[in-house]
């Protein structure tokens, strides 16, 4: 049996640093830096469609779960 550890995709994680809201009241924020009252509202509303969807969907994750210091390195 193979001991698979799940990995982050590192291009992934840098698309969810580097992207940004394209529309509303947060345009122009990073995806990871979206109010998290704002995620979870989306979450219940429904993501888009699409990429961007699949995108929220993963910050919705990390800031459920409290892993948004993952991105502190980045930040600087």
């Amino acid at each position: 049996m193979t001991n698979l550890a799940l990995q982050p995709d590192p291009q992934q994680f840098m698309a969810l640093y580097t992207t940004r809201m394209p529309y509303g009241k947060y345009k122009d924020y990073r995806l990871v830096d979206l109010p998290e009252p704002y995620v979870v509202w989306l979450h219940n509303n429904g993501f888009p469609a699409g990429r961007l969807g699949e995108m929220l969907a993963s910050v919705y994750a990390i800031k459920v779960n409290g892993l948004e210091y993952l991105f502190d390195p980045l930040r600087g």
